[in-house]
């Protein structure tokens, strides 16, 4: 049985809200279980052509849900280790720096950006739908609403497990949809 077999049942009828957030949990576990328990040289390893690592991809997606999760819904700046003058120095200082990174520093960090953002989310979304204006401002004055910043995640997500889909493969054969219960 599948997580997809388990909690399918609970967004068949859910707003639009729900199944979003529903997908991204699922696509959250899915990347969790293709990145999990791996040792230092597996989750450094390159996979050619693509200079990617999964150690990268860890510390991308705690940007992703750091910054662009976090900072787009409540304003507030993120946390270490996400120096701006790190990124102004090298644009990919997420990708990079990922290579000095231990497994426990990846997971760690990762997994509190996940619990930062599910904390922003329940907050936005306790005060209104996805209509709602997001805390980022575009250079045109504008601020996207609160279902693009939701929509954009997913698709972040979706791209990178596509990624740490196949890297798992090459590394050691692990193959599936969605992560075994229990």
């Amino acid at each position: 049985m599948s997580l997809l077999d388990t909690q399918l049942d609970e967004v068949l009828a859910g707003t639009e809200a729900e199944t979003l957030l529903f997908s991204l949990e699922r696509s959250r576990a899915q990347f969790a279980w293709k990145v999990g328990g791996l040792d230092t040289e597996a989750l450094h390893r390159p996979h050619p052509p693509s200079a990617m690592t999964l150690a990268g991809l860890i510390k991308h997606l705690a940007l992703v849900e750091e910054n662009f999760v976090w900072r787009d819904l409540t304003g507030e700046p993120p946390g270490e280790p996400w120096d701006p003058d790190l990124f102004a120095i090298d644009p990919e200082w997420d990708w990079h720096s990922a290579a000095t990174d231990s497994p426990e520093e990846l997971y760690g960090l990762w997994q509190r950006a996940v619990e930062k953002s599910r904390r922003a989310w329940a907050t936005v979304l306790g005060r209104g739908g996805l209509d709602q204006p997001s805390r980022v401002v575009l250079e045109d004055g504008s601020s996207p609403n609160l279902r693009r910043i939701l929509v954009d995640t997913c698709d972040e997500y979706a791209r990178h497990v596509g990624h740490a889909d196949l890297f798992r493969e090459a590394i050691d054969g692990l193959v599936g949809e969605d992560p075994p219960q229990g």
